[in-house]
């Protein structure tokens, strides 16, 4: 069932974060809705502007209409990640999203209240909901790319005045994460102080976390020790998603972490099977170990179990 992040952050505020998962393939797409079937948790499928030309976006958009089909328990919602203002329209009008991010978040405050005014307002016009981004996080997520030197926190008096000028329905906050495998160095962590102070100037407004990977080091070990060279990967604590969650962050998206599982079982498969040419052993076992990892996620978000409860709000509304 296909519904918009709007309906799941009105379950989860305050209590639990939904997972946001990226997707670019069959494999990724199969694992993502066993592992939340299976958990029992509602979830948000992201399709970034990468994922859409990596073959074509009506691959995707068909793959996900089968998996719905598939899996007729599954509820989430269809998310545009990191959009310019053109791929929004073009998700808008398209009738497959229920929600799109717009990411004017480079530009100064002005230019981005008036961008992110002009997609909410065709949006909202079509019924979907919109996700704005404030300040920068640092790292390089596809075409997002940002010195860590020029990454910049969230304000939290700006952030009041974001909302209530553009009217957008979530949103992403600079707190200390960053994209990609990279994001800390040292023991530096989240900005829960930050998140805490735009919280009390926005009081039950859903807030994003963009960045959320943890980059597992038992992942990043395999993966060097089956070939790979991630040094120095390091991501976020997901033993402080619970924590962020009750301070109003309502969406973790979390993207990397797929990635590392997807390279981690390719290398140590080829590695032990270097006879074999075939694609689909792999695969197998990607999707396996890809729904492992998506329900052990969702018992850190405190979004598992969640799935029977969100599907009575929805009957009732």
């Amino acid at each position: 069932m296909i519904v918009t992040t709007k309906e799941l952050f009105r379950h989860a505020y305050g209590k639990y974060a939904i997972g946001a998962y990226n997707i670019n393939n069959l494999e990724q797409t199969m694992g993502l809705f066993r592992g939340n079937v299976e958990s029992k948790a509602p979830f948000i499928i992201q399709i970034s502007k990468g994922a859409r030309s990596y073959t074509h976006k009506a691959m995707l958009e068909a793959l996900i209409r089968a998996a719905d089909s598939i899996f007729p328990d599954a509820i989430f919602a269809i998310h545009l990640d990191h959009g310019d203002e053109a791929t929004c329209y073009d998700c808008i009008n398209s009738g497959f999203y229920s929600s799109v991010m717009i990411d004017a978040s480079a530009e100064p405050f002005e230019k981005n209240i008036e961008i992110t005014r002009r997609v909410v307002e065709a949006a909202h016009a079509k019924g979907l909901v919109v996700e704005a981004e404030l300040g920068k996080l640092g790292g390089v997520e596809e075409h997002v790319s940002v010195k860590e030197s020029d990454a910049k926190l969230t304000d939290p008096d700006q952030a009041k005045e974001f909302v209530e000028r553009t009217g957008c329905d979530s949103l992403a906050c600079a707190i200390g994460t960053s994209h990609g495998a990279f994001k800390f160095t040292g023991k530096q962590g989240l900005h829960f102080d930050v998140l805490a102070e735009i919280q009390k100037r926005l009081p039950g407004f859903p807030l994003v976390m963009h960045g959320s990977s943890s980059v597992p080091q038992d992942e990043v070990a395999r993966i060097n020790a089956a070939g790979g060279q991630l040094k120095g990967a390091k991501g976020v604590d997901e033993n402080e998603f619970a924590r962020a969650a009750k301070l109003g962050v309502t969406k973790v998206n979390i993207d990397t972490d797929g990635r590392l599982v997807w390279c981690r079982v390719h290398r140590e498969h080829f590695r032990d099977n270097p006879e074999n040419f075939d694609l689909r052993p792999p695969g197998k076992i990607f999707m396996q170990e890809y729904a492992k990892f998506i329900a052990h996620k969702n018992a850190k978000l405190g979004s598992a179990g969640q799935l029977d409860a969100v599907r009575a709000l929805l009957a009732g509304k």
